[in-house]
């Protein structure tokens, strides 16, 4: 793969790592939480945008609409990069979060990231660990 998908997956790296972090802090702390929103949307925009990359390069798939995180998604999951709802569930979180003046979108869904997304972005992790493997 490209240097620039390279920089992206070491971002989503550290990113997640960071995000990671979350279930070791005290989640009733506004800082804590808005810390943790912060960081779940960039590790999810990270994610589905080397979901697309993978798709394009890897699998010469390019039906899908350019920047939607939505159709990227479907064919990750048709081309068995991830399983779960949680992918899309965690899409209309990212997509409420950016609108959560008060925390309290964040409040409502952070024992989901800290439980359930930061597994899924690991699962992934590990996905895209047997892509670089391939390509070695």
């Amino acid at each position: 793969m490209e240097k620039k998908f390279m920089r992206r997956l070491q971002s989503f790296k550290k990113s997640l790592e960071a995000l990671a972090q979350a279930r070791e802090r005290d989640m009733s702390d506004s800082f804590v939480l808005s810390g943790t929103s912060a960081k779940f949307s960039i590790t999810f925009d990270l994610a589905w945008k080397i979901m697309k990359d993978i798709l394009i390069e890897y699998y010469a798939i390019t039906d899908f609409v350019a920047g939607s995180p939505r159709e990227v998604l479907r064919k990750a999951f048709q081309a068995g990069m991830i399983t779960g709802d949680e992918w899309m569930q965690m899409l209309e979180v990212r997509n409420r979060l950016i609108h959560d003046y008060d925390g309290e979108i964040v409040k409502a869904h952070c024992q989901s990231i800290v439980n359930i997304y930061i597994e899924k972005f690991q699962e992934f992790l590990l996905w895209t660990e047997g892509i670089e493997g391939e390509e070695n």
